[in-house]
């Protein structure tokens, strides 16, 4: 619950937090005639402003706030949102990661009411309840508080829900839902349609944390007669099924929630296992985020191990991976190889391709030069000794 006080009355509102943050405990309320500067004052002293004016201001102030927390210092080479040398990393990115979830925080501390039915009770509020319902279910009893910033995330996701994202390689279009990571980044995607089958794939496949669904949906549009795929999270088991169902594809493909491989004992040995997973090595600070950062390379090193009592003898595993985190100095090459050693595995083959999104090429922040030099790969992965699982 947060609490405040308006009218001389105590009040208090269950809270809305994605990333699970706690309600603030200092309250004030906040409207047009509060000045940029001032209210940027009282969240870095973190003071909450709860929004009772226009509904467009609150907008303007959160933009303002933006421009102020981002400001480059006046001092000091580069500023910090300038590209740092590789040598400085891994230092420099967990400072990064530090930035962000200082500016996550602080723009979080300018919030809104949500009516019952998810309505603003604001001058010029939009009609978002459609998106709120998508994101959060069902509206409570009662209003709900959130951080504008918080809603606006929710009506971005309903915006890329409604249009979907283009995939060249299924001719068709993937529609993310709220919390579910978008796949933007069309390169993994083709690694995975243009590489070559292994014998007997054309039968069975497994695909490890689907996600949105995209690459199960590639691999049934390239002949494959049966693909098993995993997905812990339920909001990307929903998200799966609404889009194998828009394409026709919900025969093929089955979707089991689980953690990594479906059990041997039901589903045997496929000939191909298909994993992305996240490719940074650190905790991640939300749930979306989940699908970027693998504190420890908890899913990359559980599907290493576990790929062999899993893969058919002669079969492949496609692990698709960044390099960017070997750019950031989090994980190296040669740790790498030897999870796939010790887990009794061999590279087959490997394929590269160059990220095309904007910020592979755009400057910016610290991150840009690591991003600039970054391969995306599909490791090709056979098992040591394949004899020895006949």
């Amino acid at each position: 619950m947060i609490h405040w006080s308006e009218h001389g009355e105590d009040r208090s509102a269950p809270w809305r937090s994605e990333s699970g943050a706690s309600a603030p405990r200092r309250v004030v309320l906040a409207d047009d005639t509060l000045a940029a500067d001032a209210a940027y004052r009282l969240v870095c002293e973190g003071t909450a402003l709860l929004w009772r004016g226009d509904f467009q201001n609150a907008r303007h102030l959160l933009d303002a706030l933006k421009r102020r927390i981002e400001r480059p210092r006046k001092s000091g080479k580069g500023g910090r949102n300038s590209a740092v040398p590789a040598a400085e990393f891994p230092h420099a990115f967990h400072l990064h990661r530090q930035a962000q979830a200082q500016r996550a925080r602080l723009l979080g501390l300018l919030l809104i009411e949500l009516q019952p039915d998810w309505s603003i009770a604001l001058r010029r509020a939009p009609d978002w309840r459609a998106a709120c319902a998508e994101a959060w279910g069902p509206a409570l009893q009662e209003p709900t508080v959130v951080s504008l910033r918080e809603l606006l995330g929710a009506v971005g996701a309903h915006e890329w829900r409604c249009k979907g994202v283009d995939v060249p390689a299924l001719g068709a279009r993937i529609y993310p839902h709220y919390g579910v990571f978008s796949p933007v980044r069309g390169e993994y995607v083709d690694l995975v349609a243009q590489a070559p089958l292994p014998p007997g794939a054309d039968a069975l496949a497994f695909e490890i944390g689907t996600g949105t669904g995209v690459l199960a949906a590639v691999l049934a549009r390239r002949g494959v007669a049966r693909v098993v795929a995993t997905e812990l999270d339920t909001r990307a088991l929903a998200c799966a099924r609404d889009n194998l169902t828009r394409l026709g594809l919900e025969d093929r493909v089955q979707l089991l929630q689980t953690d990594l491989f479906p059990p041997a004992t039901t589903f045997g040995r496929a000939p191909l296992i298909v994993c992305n997973p996240p490719w940074l090595p650190a905790k991640a600070s939300a749930p979306i985020e989940r699908a970027v950062y693998d504190e420890d390379s908890r899913m990359l090193r559980g599907f290493l191990t576990g790929l062999p009592a899993h893969l058919a003898p002669h079969g492949e595993g496609w692990l698709i991976l960044s390099d960017l985190a070997e750019h950031l100095r989090l994980r190296t090459r040669d740790a790498l190889l030897g999870w796939i050693g010790t887990a009794g595995l061999r590279v087959l083959d490997r394929h590269d391709i160059r990220p095309r999104h904007a910020k592979a090429t755009a400057g910016g922040d610290a991150l840009a030069g690591a991003r600039a030099a970054e391969v995306t790969s599909l490791w090709r992965l056979g098992l040591a000794s394949p004899t020895q699982q006949s």
